[in-house]
């Protein structure tokens, strides 16, 4: 991808108005914590066999497809559903991972699992629109996939 078409794809992305990136970048967050409460009250009930703990897992998931559902579009039958609520899980576990190894001073195994939970991360927009995604190659420099490369110049968390 040339680089004037990259910035061009860039600026179609900031300005439509049809997905918020910042919104939805807060949403996406809170769906990756809420597939690690569903896993969390999983685990919680299989260690006391407290049913309560199937009731919580059973609340927070119509909470995580109600949710879900509003950056996902089923369009394409549960394909696009079923890949984004595992590339949000995937990405927010490598998170967590990495940043257990971070606090335990191995620095570079971090940020390589910082790396490809990014990169999933990324994955997960494209998959839903939001970034077009014309090949997966990476480049060499960053290690970050073109897909990457475009939604960290869009996604703006500091954005009101």
């Amino acid at each position: 991808m040339k680089a004037e078409n990259f910035m061009k794809d860039i600026e179609k992305i900031k300005n439509k108005n049809s997905l918020d990136l910042t919104s939805g970048q807060d949403l996406s967050i809170a769906l990756m914590n809420l597939v690690s409460l569903e896993e969390h009250f999983l685990f919680s009930y299989m260690k006391t066999q407290e049913k309560k703990f199937l009731e919580f897992l059973e609340q927070t998931r119509e909470t995580r497809k109600k949710l879900l559902s509003k950056i996902v579009k089923k369009d394409d039958g549960s394909e696009k559903w079923c890949i984004s609520k595992h590339l949000l899980a995937v990405s927010m576990r490598l998170t967590e991972v990495g940043t257990k190894y971070l606090h335990d001073g191995n620095k570079k195994e971090a940020e390589e699992l910082f790396l490809e939970a990014f990169n999933l991360y990324s994955l997960f927009w494209a998959v839903n629109g939001a970034v077009k995604m014309e090949n997966s190659e990476v480049i060499a420099e960053t290690k970050l996939s073109k897909v990457s490369q475009l939604l960290k110049k869009v996604l703006d968390c500091c954005k009101e």
